[in-house]
């Protein structure tokens, strides 16, 4: 099925060879995309972009996939954000990519892959007509490896074509994509996946994360297959060569604590772990710069800002204010909360090279609790891991999609739902086997707000989260003291070697009002139990599991 559609745009590209740029070296496709003004050099040399204001974030009710009976199965369609559209409607899409594409002055091709692991590094086309969408390619995805021929997906390449800055003609169609309630009128903006065809095509979303979050989910979708679990998570390796897996969602810190000067990353967003270990899905980072501090933060700073000749530097920064002398202000947010920057990661001081590592030793699930009633860092057993892998939980932050303009408490099934298409057994069962088999400790991470709402207290200091992640990821945490949460049934450390901050380890007495601190427990275990049963009441999770849900 999939060669067929392949073979009908490669003719297409075959046919408008002039017009064709393929695999350009990266200073000559940053040159190109700086003179067709895709993008403008900064004072240090980076690109700098600004996208429309509905394409400053992912577009995650314009995201859809085709549903065929003999896949369908596969994929959870009770997930909010599975969207289906039927074969026709996606032939539709292909059609119009297809003419946009002919009237192009010029056209740019990438092959990279995604994963770093040879045995399950997937080829990944991509076409477009912004140069600095190529460049992006060429930033996150990694170059083909000279053993390509002995991964599993070898001879099933994916295909992405983007097109940012065309719209579909909303009358065609009508009945067949969502109804824009802003314009009364069918949206003119699609991301569409075709997993049996192995195509995604990108109209009218010029937010460069539409492309990274694409080839993640289809990632998530073959992978278990081959006996790999996909997850959306940073990584990184100690001295002793343990590693560390962190798990969460856009702005719970992911890129931010794995970049520890004292540990080799491997990647700050999408892994895979099987049986030979983890490996980095990307090439790259896509780090989000609202509010980035050079002094708590000195690697992504430099990476994003170090001066060089703009041909060579290629990172981009995306919708982030800068002044006409072209240098930055992080804090402003008017254009968005989500002003983010890619780079690749050699860019960064410390990385392990081949972005592999053993089985890890410590997961941490990281959320960014805006309640204000979560610990800093706990402890989970199994069951409790399962149950919390399952949920997801963190607030969802202002600007990492569009129309979320303030945090608000949001279940996004492992920590990565609009990525994870497929039911929730697939992946859970996955993770639950492989914990027990490696004997991997699981710790929750509070990164957002303790002692009260958000609003109303700082943000935990981002000092303090690294202390007690290393110990965490060191095994400090192994033989320290810990009293049990009646309401969240994991256990809180009494106290941290590496901090002398214990009163975010125990949030009720940071709360002035104590009445309202239980209110605002009682109100986020009551939203546990709700959206659990929402979400997979039907769906013959273990009793045990089920027992460590707040709330129950």
């Amino acid at each position: 099925m999939h060669e067929t559609i392949r073979k009908t745009i490669l003719q297409d590209l075959d046919a408008a060879a002039d017009r064709v740029a393929v695999d350009l070296p990266r200073p000559e496709l940053i040159r190109m995309a700086v003179e067709r003004k895709d993008c403008v050099v900064s004072a240090c040399g980076a690109l700098a972009t600004w996208t429309p204001e509905l394409s400053t974030g992912r577009r995650p009710k314009d995201t859809v996939m085709v549903r065929r009976p003999c896949s369908e199965a596969r994929i959870d369609w009770d997930s909010p954000n599975n969207l289906p559209i039927d074969e026709t409607t996606f032939d539709m899409i292909f059609e119009d990519a297809r003419k946009f594409l002919a009237d192009k002055e010029q056209i740019f091709v990438t092959n990279r892959v995604v994963g770093a692991s040879s045995e399950w590094a997937m080829p990944v086309m991509t076409i477009s007509d912004s140069g600095l969408a190529a460049v992006f390619t060429d930033n996150m995805f990694r170059p083909v490896p000279e053993d390509i021929g002995t991964s599993v997906f070898a001879e099933l390449p994916f295909t992405v074509i983007a097109l940012p800055y065309d719209q579909l003609d909303s009358e065609r169609y009508l009945g067949r994509l969502r109804i824009d309630p802003d314009t009364k009128k069918t949206a003119n903006v699609v991301i569409a996946i075709d997993y049996d065809r192995r195509m995604g095509i990108v109209i009218g979303s010029a937010y460069l994360g539409s492309i990274k979050k694409m080839v993640f989910t289809v990632m998530n979708y073959y992978l278990p297959d081959y006996g790999i679990l996909p997850l959306h998570c940073s990584a990184n390796e100690g001295a002793d060569g343990s590693s560390a897996l962190m798990l969460g969602l856009s702005g719970t810190g992911k890129t931010t604590l794995s970049a520890d000067p004292l540990r080799a990353l491997l990647g700050d967003d999408e892994h895979g772990w099987g049986k030979n270990g983890v490996a980095n899905m990307e090439n790259g980072c896509y780090a989000k710069l609202i509010d980035l501090n050079p002094a708590k933060e000195p690697e992504i700073f430099s990476a994003v800002f170090h001066e060089d000749d703009y041909q060579n530097h290629g990172s981009i920064i995306e919708n982030a204010m800068m002044y006409p002398c072209g240098e930055f202000d992080l804090t402003d947010r008017r254009l968005t909360e989500n002003s983010r920057a890619s780079y690749p990661l050699t860019y960064l001081s410390n990385i392990k090279p081949s972005s592999c590592a053993d089985h890890p030793k410590t997961i941490l699930f990281l959320t960014a609790d805006a309640n204000g009633v979560l610990p800093a860092i706990a402890r989970l057993n199994r069951n409790q891991a399962m149950l919390w892998f399952l949920m997801g939980y963190t607030s969802k932050l202002a600007g990492t999609e569009t129309g979320v303009v303030s945090p608000s408490s949001t279940f996004s099934r492992f920590f990565g739902a609009p990525f994870m298409p497929r039911t929730p057994s697939t992946y859970a069962d996955m993770l639950g086997k492989m914990m027990q088999e490696h004997d991997t400790d699981v710790f929750l991470i509070n990164t957002g707000w303790i002692g009260g709402r958000y609003g109303t207290v700082k943000r935990v200091d981002i000092d303090v989260t690294r202390a007690m992640v290393r110990d965490a990821v060191e095994g400090r945490l192994r033989d320290v003291n810990y009293r049990t949460d009646p309401l969240f049934k994991f256990q809180v450390p009494l106290a941290c070697p590496s901090t002398s901050a214990t009163d975010v380890l125990n949030p009720e007495n940071m709360w002035t009002d104590k009445a309202e601190f239980r209110a605002a427990a009682e109100k986020l275990a009551a939203e546990f139990k709700i959206n659990f049963g929402k979400a997979f009441g039907n769906k013959g999770i273990a009793p045990e599991i089920v027992a460590e849900c707040p709330g129950m």
